[in-house]
């Protein structure tokens, strides 16, 4: 009896805290409500909704507009929260058209309030809604161009946007001389300004400050006018018309909640909450803004890599110009005609890409596509020049395998990966068979994934839709205790003539037929392959049927390795916050790669100085504290003091941090003996030009 005594004045009590807690909410809510001396009325119209619907306007940052979730988000976000939290009311926020909002808009969607709304004579004696007392004043401001002046008394053109219907009328009042022109939108009225469409527009002014940091907008200039003020309020909708004083009661109580509310926030809530939006919403700069604001830049650049192609055609033609093999001059004239076409094709592509963006500088989404076709052209250029110097180094037997651990299973996951999305537009099945039995080699991997990728490519490019390109691995040991990877490469695609196998490694043969459907190359591919292939301690070889398909055979020979205890197989993982703040010491001699290679750097989070030359680098140095620079970009070739030289003269001075910062060559030399001379300068690696960002901040966080 005692037992069952306890446990119901257990569960008596339990049910007592439960109750405790559950009307502690209450408590908190009426004890607000009455901090805001509500009347009984008032506090029956907040039990009696349970939510509000609030239409906003949602481009004008950062009073009100529509965040990347689609929520209210700016100003009147924070007032509203706050008179949630004091009042208890709870609101839905839904975005207003950009067009002209009507009243019955706004009746027929349901909407019980809009925020936002100007605080004037217009809006108070307006049918269909009462407004609440300003809760936000500042001041509305005029944007002009440079050069151009506010005049009551001008014919000017003022851009407004479609939805500011009671600024229309505020305008025309105060300045009948002023043609009014109607803009989708506040950033459309902007650029109106900006392109001499419309002489200037009105807005408010912490909008204006927003959108002015724009640099497409760096002609724009901001006028303050005297007398207009931009106080803003919240507006109930009132239904009138259908015989009942109610929804005009609703209203007018909705009001004075509301009125409550705000006079009960003082002037430092409502300061640190325009300030605290205005803040967390300051206008962020985007590619096209980078890419506009150093316009001059870039376009200089793309004239530049013009030059360094025109020099490369003028090259290449001196070069078979001094052939003395007669055997291979059909041929190399067969390439000078085919390299030409390559260059001047997509030379052709870039010089009138560079035309079209002078002529479109203003429109940000063109001036990215341009840029973006621009990149793809350089690369498909650079790799053809890169072809042409492996080819020249082959011959001249001075390229040199770079040997370390390949993970062979990683290698082919990564060419697999390179190619299939290739395979998939062209709807070919695309098979790997492999048998790895040392997946662990000392090799190049960079060079073995060159001769797959190549095969593949030229697999793909032969093969119709819906054909088959398959790749299988095989691996045996030697007599030699070394390991032999026989990787092979079939397709069922148009096959080569038998005449074109007699010359296909070649140096530049190409077969007629496949360049005249649309597949034409360089013809260095293969033979490039096969001679990497040789380097390798393997060969390259083929069985091809007219019609029927190809199959190419690539075997190299390696020292096996031992499986490592861990193996990483993750991408290099962003820098820390210690190695974003990193302070990099930029020597560049060339004023437009220094201020490139700035930008770059500045842009990722990294502190950076530029040298002209060594020695003003070595000088900068002598100068800085102890563990100022992290790291020294060394471009090779400069004026006064080389990159060599800067480099040893770093490393010999008698203070600590001269042994340690970290010391990368950056040149667009990359002969092995320049890489060779500078790791024995003291040099730490060496990155060659154009830059591979990626490549560069994977070595800066190493």
């Amino acid at each position: 009896m005692i037992r069952n005594l306890f446990w119901r004045l257990t569960a008596l009590i339990v049910v007592f805290i439960l109750l405790f807690y559950a009307a502690v909410p209450k408590v908190q809510a009426e004890s607000k409500q009455s901090a805001l001396s509500l009347t009984a009325e008032e506090k029956n119209y907040i039990s009696s909704h349970k939510s509000l619907k609030i239409g906003y306007v949602s481009d004008r940052i950062p009073v009100s507009f529509s965040d990347e979730n689609g929520e209210l988000a700016g100003i009147s976000r924070y007032i509203f929260d706050h008179v949630s939290e004091l009042c208890g009311l709870k609101f839905e926020y839904v975005a207003l058209p950009t067009e002209n909002v009507t009243y019955d808009y706004l009746l027929n969607g349901g909407f019980d309030l809009v925020s936002s709304v100007e605080y004037n004579k217009e809006n108070q004696k307006a049918k269909g809604i009462l407004i609440s007392n300003p809760y936000l004043s500042s001041r509305k401001v005029v944007v002009a161009r440079n050069g151009l002046d506010f005049r009551y008394d001008a014919n000017l053109s003022i851009a407004v946007s479609t939805g500011s219907q009671t600024l229309k009328k505020v305008l025309n009042a105060s300045y009948p001389n002023f043609k009014l022109v109607d803009y989708p939108s506040i950033t459309a009225c902007f650029d109106a300004v900006n392109t001499g469409e419309a002489d200037l527009m009105i807005q408010n002014q912490y909008v204006v400050e927003h959108w002015i940091s724009k640099p497409i907008y760096e002609k724009l200039k901001v006028i303050p006018v005297l007398g207009l003020d931009d106080q803003l309020c919240f507006s109930a909708v009132v239904t009138y018309g259908n015989g009942s004083d109610s929804s005009k009661k609703d209203g007018r109580t909705l009001i004075n909640i509301l009125n409550k509310a705000i006079a009960s926030m003082s002037d430092d809530e409502i300061g640190s909450c325009t300030i605290q939006a205005i803040m967390e919403n300051q206008y962020r700069f985007t590619l096209s803004d980078f890419l506009y604001r150093y316009r001059y830049a870039v376009i200089t650049l793309v004239i530049f890599l013009f030059v360094i192609l025109i020099l490369t055609i003028l090259f290449v033609r001196q070069h078979i110009r001094l052939a003395e093999n007669k055997a291979d001059a059909k041929v190399k004239g067969h390439f000078l005609s085919t390299i030409s076409h390559e260059i001047r094709t997509p030379l052709n592509g870039l010089i009138g890409l560079n035309y079209l963006m002078s002529q479109k500088l203003n429109d940000q989404q063109q001036v990215s596509d341009y840029l973006q076709q621009s990149t793809v052209t350089a690369n498909y250029l650079l790799s053809l020049v890169n072809d042409m110097l492996d080819m020249s180094r082959l011959q001249a037997h001075n390229l040199e395998l770079n040997l370390h651990q390949v993970d062979l299973e990683l290698l082919l996951n990564t060419v697999s990966s390179i190619v299939q999305n290739t395979m998939l537009d062209k709807k070919l099945k695309y098979n790997v068979n492999s048998e790895l039995i040392w997946p662990y080699v000392l090799g190049d991997e960079v060079r073995i994934q060159q001769v797959l990728l190549n095969l593949l490519d030229n697999a793909q490019k032969f093969t119709p839709k819906g054909g088959k390109v398959e790749l299988s691995l095989k691996q045996k040991m030697t007599n030699s205790g070394k390991v032999l990877t026989t990787v092979t490469v079939s397709d069922t695609g148009r096959g080569m003539s038998e005449e074109f196998q007699k010359h296909i490694f070649d140096t530049f043969a190409q077969e007629l037929d496949t360049v005249s459907k649309g597949n034409q190359g360089t013809g260095l591919g293969l033979p490039i392959s096969r001679r990497l292939a040789l380097l390798m301690g393997g060969d390259l070889t083929f069985v091809s049927q007219k019609g029927e398909g190809s199959s190419f055979t690539f075997t190299f020979t390696a020292q096996p390795t031992e499986i490592p205890e861990k193996y990483d197989y993750t991408a290099v993982q962003p820098a820390d916050e210690k190695e974003q703040h990193t302070r990099i010491l930029v020597a560049e001699d060339n004023e437009l790669n220094g201020e490139i290679i700035i930008e770059l750097l500045n842009s990722v989070g990294f502190e950076t100085e530029l040298a002209e030359n060594g020695k003003i680098a070595l000088q900068k140095f002598l100068d800085s504290k102890p563990d100022t620079f992290g790291v020294i970009l060394m471009d090779l070739l400069m004026p006064e003091m080389d990159g060599f030289e800067t480099a040893k003269a770093i490393r010999a001075l008698d203070r600590p941090d001269a042994k340690t910062v970290r010391i990368f060559a950056c040149s667009a030399n990359s002969l092995s003996e320049n890489k060779d001379k500078a790791l024995a300068s003291g040099m730490d690696d060496f990155i060659e030009k154009p830059l591979n960002i990626d490549k560069l901040l994977k070595m800066i966080n190493a």
